[in-house]
């Protein structure tokens, strides 16, 4: 077993057949980077196992809402990792700094688009939770 790397983990030599084993992760290393993340389903290329071999791509994330979800997304995939490796102080101060983008992001993109939840009304002058564009609704700018 000294040959197992990142993508493999750790049965007890004796494991009983038919008994279902789900090995611990062993550390947070490599990483992928948000938007890759956001598409593969998972931040870390260990736990990336696809269903029969189908792969989602990031071709086309690169909006301003996907980058936010994505790193939203490695937030969240950042604090499921800390809750059974809490020790990992280079993951928390990513998770740290991760959460300050989210936000920073966050008010960003409310500024300039409008509010993303209900929440974001919180500071809002008038209730604009209705008004356009929604992010599926295309939106051009006249041509001067």
């Amino acid at each position: 077993m000294d040959n197992c790397d990142y993508k493999n983990g750790m049965l007890p030599q004796c494991a009983p057949l038919a008994m279902s084993y789900t090995p611990m992760q062993q550390c947070s290393e490599p990483a992928y980077e948000d938007k890759m993340a956001l598409a593969r389903g998972t931040l870390f290329p260990g736990l990336d196992l696809p269903f029969m071999n189908m792969v989602n791509k990031p071709d086309g994330l690169s909006t301003p809402l996907c980058e936010l979800m994505a790193l939203d997304f490695v937030v969240h995939e950042l604090r499921l990792y800390l809750d059974t490796h809490p020790d990992d102080s280079e993951a928390f101060q990513s998770l740290q700094t991760c959460i300050r983008l989210s936000r920073e992001g966050r008010r960003r993109y409310v500024e300039q688009y409008g509010p993303i939840s209900i929440d974001d009304m919180r500071f809002a002058d008038s209730y604009t939770w209705i008004d356009a564009p929604w992010p599926w609704q295309l939106r051009r700018k006249k041509e001067d």
